[in-house]
């Protein structure tokens, strides 16, 4: 039956959804943050204060609106990518830790959480053959999956 059958040859090309989907959709969410300013970076960045870095609000503020913004071009590009996800993982667990501080309820927090095992999982994968980063870094030899 087809559904069950190894597809590893679409591997690559899922990816390339995959990449471009969620690519898109943060830096969607991210570029508000970024041209937020000062104010929005403060708010943002206070939610560092809760792993005790209760310094520099605006910065770390400033760095989450640049993960997620630049981070989902990158993404998207699969350019620099696992960079991109590592630095977007550790923003949204941040987000996910906030949530659950503040006594959110899990609708509030599942969304970060659900990423943040997205940008673990796309971390270990890679941006697959119809990347930048193959492109412009190519490995010595792919790896054939079919």
């Amino acid at each position: 039956m087809v559904l069950f059958e190894n597809r590893y040859r679409t591997h690559d090309l899922g990816l390339l959804l995959l990449r471009v989907g969620i690519g898109v959709m943060f830096t969607i969410h991210g570029y508000p943050k970024l041209t937020g300013g000062p104010e929005m970076w403060a708010q943002v960045g206070g939610a560092m204060k809760v792993v005790g870095l209760d310094f520099a609000p605006v910065f770390w503020g400033f760095m989450a609106a640049v993960a997620e913004a630049v981070g989902g071009q990158l993404l998207a590009l699969g350019l620099f990518f696992r960079i991109a996800c590592a630095l977007l993982l550790g923003t949204m667990v941040m987000a996910t830790v906030m949530h659950i501080s503040s006594g959110d309820a899990f609708g509030a927090y599942s969304h970060a959480l659900e990423a943040a095992f997205l940008f673990l999982g796309l971390l270990f994968t890679g941006p697959g053959r119809y990347s930048l980063d193959q492109m412009l870094f190519p490995t010595r030899t792919l790896r054939r999956l079919y």
